[in-house]
């Protein structure tokens, strides 16, 4: 990938997220990306924290943008009847969002919003998520790399099989982030099985095309 970018002289660009690249399961693995973001964030006085707004960026505008892009007619769909459907995952991205960033802004419990069982139009629920993101924008704005130290309680795992551990906030900064990306990778997939070119894949990096 990095070769084909330097051959065409796209120097100082991210690569895109292609479909095969968006699954990021492995929080270690975000953690030290957000500590290792682009060059622009090198002088920054907090690090860490400006990686992860930064990485929070990219998803917030890829799932957006995904949500917006997906035919309504499409959002009952799912490719197999023990998954969710587009809707539901939608809901569930912005139940995340609020449920997160809530434990980042020191509620406890953590907020519940139950979009995912409650809302089901394509309206509703973008209108949801961008309600969401503007919570969160908020909590990510106030973080800095202090702010993140201290430990907060934390609920691990879905619904109904959630483990309390304790972790640092920035640490919650970063599964948030992770968990965003995670099920993007759900929602590309969905996309390409109805014919919609996700937004990652969309210019300015040029419209992914898989490898005969």
């Amino acid at each position: 990938m990095f070769r084909r970018l330097r051959a065409s002289g796209c120097k100082g660009r991210l690569p895109v997220v292609t479909d095969g690249a968006v699954r990021l399961t492995n929080i270690t693995a975000v953690v030290l990306a957000l500590a290792v973001s682009v060059p622009a964030h090198a002088q920054s006085p907090n690090p860490l924290t400006s990686g992860a707004k930064f990485h929070y960026g990219i998803i917030k505008g890829y799932v957006t943008r995904a949500a917006a892009k997906m035919p309504e007619e499409h959002y009952p769909f799912r490719p197999t009847p023990d998954v969710r459907t587009f809707a539901q995952l939608i809901g569930h991205l912005a139940d995340a969002n609020y449920r997160l960033c809530s434990v980042l802004a020191g509620q406890d419990p953590p907020m519940d919003a139950g979009i995912e069982k409650n809302q089901h139009a394509k309206s509703d629920l973008i209108k949801a998520l961008d309600q969401s993101f503007t919570y969160c924008d908020k909590v990510y704005a106030d973080m800095s790399d202090e702010a993140g130290k201290p430990i907060v309680k934390f609920d691990a795992g879905g619904e109904g099989s959630r483990v309390p551990i304790q972790m640092p906030r920035l640490t919650v900064l970063a599964f948030h982030a992770g968990h965003a990306f995670e099920h993007y990778g759900n929602i590309v997939t969905y996309m390409r099985l109805k014919g919609v070119v996700p937004p990652s894949s969309e210019p300015p990096f040029g419209t992914y095309r898989p490898k005969d």
